[in-house]
């Protein structure tokens, strides 16, 4: 698991360096518009993968903190013995792109699909866009399922972690730019969040197990 302190992400190095070679070599060639242009992605680019060091809250052992940055499109009460609970986030380009852990636990499961980047308004999208799957339980064996599921975006989804890997509340675990996160929640949890609400990864308390 990599913490990169610094204010940029490691993921939006590559990315940052070639639009600062493109606006420079712009420049030396007097392209003025290109030149323009090549700037602006450089100023895209820094915000998309901005990293900000956030503090996590003091908050009871049993709590579960946002994974992601984005706004909570619905809660669903489902019909399984494992697993009460639905939530969906939408995270776009505005928001912090970085994945952060929700709770200290385990990552005992993940699995990754490589598929397309289609609108989330497409019938396929949940069917065949980009997604990675991950499980997680904590000491006291709760456990909870995150999925993260690329919407129309120009990088992958990237993670810095690996099955059975100890991961720490509000630690980054990958970066996401512009998808859909669905959190799986259990029988024994208490939400504290509501639909519409404004979400902040490792800074909002989703909820705690009982």
């Amino acid at each position: 698991m990599n913490n990169n302190l610094l204010p940029i992400a490691k993921e939006g190095f590559s990315r940052i360096g070639f639009a600062i070679l493109a606006y420079a070599i712009f420049a030396l060639l007097d392209f003025d518009l290109l030149e323009f242009f090549s700037f602006l992605l450089i100023l895209f680019f820094v915000f998309v993968y901005r990293n900000p060091e956030r503090m996590v809250p003091s908050l009871e052992k049993m709590s579960v903190l946002s994974p992601v940055d984005g706004v909570l499109l619905s809660i669903e009460e489902l019909e399984n013995d494992e697993y009460l609970y639905k939530l969906e986030i939408n995270s776009s380009y505005l928001n912090v792109s970085l994945l952060r852990a929700p709770f200290n636990g385990v990552l005992e499961h993940v699995d990754i699909k490589h598929g397309a980047r289609l609108s989330q308004d497409t019938a396929l999208s949940r069917e065949i866009n980009e997604r990675v799957e991950l499980v997680l339980e904590d000491q006291s064996k709760n456990k909870i399922k995150i999925s993260h599921m690329l919407k129309q975006s120009f990088d992958e989804i990237k993670l810095n972690v690996i099955s059975k890997q100890n991961l720490i509340q509000g630690s980054r675990y990958g970066l996401m730019v512009n998808g859909i996160t669905t959190i799986y929640l259990p029988q024994n949890f208490r939400l504290n969040v509501s639909v519409g609400q404004e979400l902040g990864a490792s800074q909002t308390l989703i909820g705690y197990f009982s």
